[in-house]
């Protein structure tokens, strides 16, 4: 024990020396390029790629080869009649992984689903620029799960989707299905090239690499294991990934908060430079981050995302039960309020280190999400393999959240556009076919547009309001057809109309007023007494009189998706009432979510025309609805609902 101690001691003040050394650093040089990474770094690295590469080929010849050999006897003739979801047995397994996937590399590829480079980086800028307001998030995304777990995930569990806008088709029509999904393929396309760049910026900066290599051979090691290894490579990868991702963040930030004397002065340095904010309760909707935005905005965002998005839904389908997909979304928040946690500690970690010499303002770095590494390599830059730890995790972040775009966006392109809206019926072959040939053209786009987005920098805004717009629009059109029985197709059509206008309106109108210089973000104030010589004074930043802007664009960006969602759900709800509501003694209940079920009249939970059949779905939502015990079936265990084990829906 006392050799063990030693060496952490030395450790720790060859971290502080090293501290010392980056304030040196950050007098010396002016340019973020000087610092570069040690053999070591590059070694942690590749370790990752070929890590990622090994479990690629394993999930999609080893693994398949094993699972295929141990389907039970037994399950043959209840496969068989319930047939596949997608036309074939190995298409179910490549999309789905058969349903058959476990909790835990769900659960973390679930963290990776939402989290990626821009995730770690932008909110540590955040934290450094705005405070720490922005940390109650993790109340809004506990909230969340709860939701998404008893109002949403039930009815998906219910109906054994295969992509969550097959819904929409049950529920109103073949149109708004498509409108969805075409929402969805376009929203993925224009974040794609966002998930390669900003990691490869920090990466080039360190390497000297050019930005188009790091991002094209990323981009080609996560297309090659997506395409081999389908969802099991995705779904497993995704574990491992998020979980070095986690481990570099903390290393970073236990290292750090040793160089920095520990958690108290890291918050009283924080508290006297005006960063810990938690009662924010300015009504406005026009500040950036008031306890109400961050609670009520950050609520819907991750509400939208993390309820329909077909890049959640996919994976809540490919476990086989409700209660497992029910425990992955506890441990996706529990996993995602940590890693928040750790990055909003983290900016508070970058503002004690630049307290008193601002990098942005002294030329140490071109942008604000170029805070953490550059900490990093000032910090722990002599520690060989912990900024190539660092920057393995944030790579990870970017692999985990790509191969989730790639694999969520070729199902739908399958499912919902290909089959849905052109009812093209394709065969096993050909529908394995296409599938893969979207997953190699998506990647192709990514790293296409990643040069659009090297030339215009105002595409990441462009991407950012398409995402809004997107979420939002589906959310609510989910939402309407979950808790408003009477809804129909027409008002859905109009409400999703509506919520896209006026959400589009709002976030392309704001981004346009900043663009022209007519909004500004106010930052909290910086310090530059200890720069070089020849950064001086701090930029002047008064306060900008922004009332000759139109209200709506100055609105904080947390209150773009509630508003989209509002307006889908008031506009569908008023004109489904217009144009005649649905006849509720019409609606099997399955559709509807199961919070409302009991204001649902008897009809709607009809009895099922065979004894075999009896049984529907053992869902908590459907339990109290059972007519009697009268014709009892066999029995059916309630944690065989996503799995399949119930009688094959014909949902027209």
């Amino acid at each position: 024990m006392g050799c063990v101690s030693s060496l952490v001691r030395r450790l720790f003040n060859h971290v502080r020396c090293d501290g010392f050394m980056g304030r040196a650093l950050m007098r010396e040089y002016q340019d973020f390029g000087q610092f570069h990474f040690h053999w070591a770094d590059y070694v942690v690295f590749v370790l990752m790629i070929v890590l990622s590469t090994g479990t690629g080929v394993y999930y999609g010849y080893f693994k398949k080869e094993k699972t295929a050999k141990k389907l039970p006897h037994a399950d043959v003739e209840d496969a068989a009649k319930r047939t596949t979801d997608f036309g074939s047995s190995k298409m179910n397994e490549y999309l789905l992984g058969s349903r058959k996937l476990k909790i835990f590399p769900v659960a973390m590829s679930l963290v990776g689903s939402y989290v990626s480079g821009v995730t770690i980086l932008g909110t540590v800028s955040e934290i450094y620029n705005f405070g720490t307001q922005y940390w109650l998030i993790v109340v809004a995304i506990v909230l969340m799960a709860i939701v998404v777990s008893t109002v949403y995930l039930p009815v998906f569990a219910a109906l054994r989707v295969g992509s969550s806008y097959e819904y929409l088709e049950m529920r109103f029509n073949s149109t708004i299905r498509s409108i969805a999904s075409i929402m969805f393929v376009m929203d993925e396309i224009f974040f794609l090239p966002i998930i390669l760049y900003v990691p490869a910026i920090a990466f080039s900066q360190v390497t000297g690499v050019n930005t188009h290599i790091v991002s094209g051979v990323i981009c080609v090691v996560c297309v090659f294991y997506t395409l081999i290894g389908g969802i099991k490579a995705v779904v497993h990868t995704d574990a491992w990934q998020i979980i070095v991702m986690f481990v570099s963040v903390v290393i970073v930030v236990i290292l750090g908060t040793v160089y920095a004397d520990g958690f108290t002065d890291i918050f009283k340095t924080a508290a006297e430079g005006g960063r810990i904010i938690f009662g924010n309760i300015n009504p406005s909707p026009y500040e950036r981050q008031s306890l109400w935005a961050v609670l009520i905005g950050g609520f819907f965002y991750w509400t939208s995302f993390n309820s329909v998005n077909q890049t959640m839904v996919q994976r809540y389908m490919s476990l086989p039960s409700l209660r497992n997909a029910q425990w992955s979304v506890a441990i996706f928040t529990v996993g995602i309020v940590m890693f928040i946690s750790v990055c909003c500690f983290a900016g508070l970690l970058v503002y004690n280190f630049y307290r008193n010499c601002d990098p942005l303002t002294a030329g140490l770095i071109s942008n604000d999400d170029q805070l953490l590494p550059v900490y990093v390599m000032q910090t722990v830059g002599n520690l060989h393999g912990i900024p190539g730890l660092f920057i393995a995790g944030v790579f990870g972040a970017a692999l985990s959240s790509l191969s989730v775009v790639l694999n969520s966006t070729a199902l739908v392109v399958l499912e919902d556009i290909v089959k849905g809206c052109f009812r093209c019926k394709l065969s096993e072959k050909s529908s394995a076919i296409l599938v893969k040939t979207c997953i190699v053209v998506l990647g192709g786009i990514a790293v296409s547009l990643v040069f659009v987005l090297e030339k215009l920098s105002g595409i990441l805004s462009v991407a950012t309001s398409v995402t809004a717009i997107a979420a939002g629009t589906t959310c609510g059109l989910f939402t309407l057809g979950m808790l408003v029985p009477w809804s129909n197709h027409k008002g859905a059509l109009a409400g999703a109309i509506a919520g896209a206008l006026m959400s589009g309106w709002i976030s392309f109108g704001s981004q346009i007023s900043f663009a022209k210089g007519d909004l500004v973000s106010q930052k909290l104030p910086i310090s530059v007494v200890d720069c070089p010589a020849n950064v001086t004074t701090v930029p002047d930043d008064p306060f900008y009189d922004e009332s000759d802007v139109f209200p709506l664009y100055r609105l904080s960006f947390h209150w773009i998706n509630p508003i989209g969602i509002a307006s889908t759900i008031l506009v569908g709800t008023i004109v489904s009432f217009l144009t005649g509501p649905t006849v509720l003694k019409k609606l099997d209940a399955d559709l509807l979510s199961p919070i409302i079920h009991k204001f649902l009249p008897n009809e709607c939970f009809p009895a099922t025309e065979s004894e075999t059949e009896l049984t529907r779905d053992n869902t908590a939502q459907t339990l109290t609805h059972l007519l009697g015990n009268s014709r009892a079936g066999p029995k059916m265990d309630h944690e065989t609902v996503a799995g399949g084990k119930g009688p094959e829906r014909n949902m027209k």
